[in-house]
């Protein structure tokens, strides 16, 4: 049997990988030997393996994390304030099949974003949307969003988002249309998406940064309540690297 046209089909098909694979068993003995079954469930294999990796680069792309950071990069050198067990658990995922949230203080430097995003990272890695965003840009984007007339189509795709990584969370006080804007993004998500909120400033203050006391209630209530919380302490990681370079 010929089987270059059933290389040419399955190209045409699209499926790549698998076309990749037969033409590797056809330059391998010990692939001919195998049994019918076991060659295709083979091939079968090396295309899902390519689907879920070009999935996954999609949605790192969507994600626009602002750093490259995985779980097993981590630093928990002692001090750091790293909950060992915590971090055990958040990189199963669990909380975002659960629609938990995440919140992480520190200092500047103290590897809030980067904790962010290793988690926002796993959470692309187990299948689900994220969406990196600071705070005040997203909070700009919105306003701007209002102006055009396009803020409901911009709240239905964050809605859908499964893990919305707010970074620079509550840095100052927040103007009368942000609060607006803020409650009505947390809204939209409430139990159908997680939420990591990154922040210099330590949640007691978030009440009064938001401001008015209403809006203030309502939004802590749906992002605090059944958040885990991490606080991280140290010498600013950015300190360190410049002292280790120099």
């Amino acid at each position: 049997m010929l089987i270059h046209p059933t290389i040419d089909n399955l190209k045409s098909l699209k499926l790549f990988a698998m076309a990749s694979a037969l033409e590797n068993q056809q330059t391998t003995k010990s692939s001919l030997e195998l049994s019918f079954e076991e060659r295709l469930g083979i091939l079968v294999d090396a295309q899902l393996a390519a689907n879920d990796s070009k999935s996954l680069k999609t949605r790192l792309s969507k994600a626009k994390l602002r750093m490259s950071a995985c779980l097993e990069d981590l630093d928990h050198k002692a001090g750091r304030g790293l909950d060992k067990t915590l971090i055990a658990s958040l990189a199963t995922s669990v909380w975002i099949s659960r629609r938990r949230n995440v919140i992480i203080e520190g200092k500047t430097g103290a590897g809030k974003t980067y904790l962010a995003c290793a988690l926002a990272h796993q959470g692309c890695r187990d299948g689900y949307s994220v969406l990196y965003a600071r705070a005040p840009a997203l909070f700009e984007d919105l306003s701007i969003a209002r102006a055009v007339g396009t803020f409901k189509t911009s709240l239905a795709a964050l809605a859908k988002i499964r893990l919305l990584v707010l970074d620079d969370f509550a840095m100052a006080p927040m103007t009368d249309e942000q609060r607006k804007n803020l409650l009505e993004v947390v809204e939209a998500r409430y139990e159908k998406g997680s939420t990591i909120l990154a922040s210099q400033m330590p949640q007691e203050l978030w009440h009064e940064i938001i401001g008015d006391p209403t809006f203030a209630d309502a939004i802590l209530d749906r992002l605090v309540h059944n958040a885990h919380k991490m606080k991280l302490a140290g010498k600013s990681m950015r300190a360190q690297k410049i002292e280790s370079d120099g």
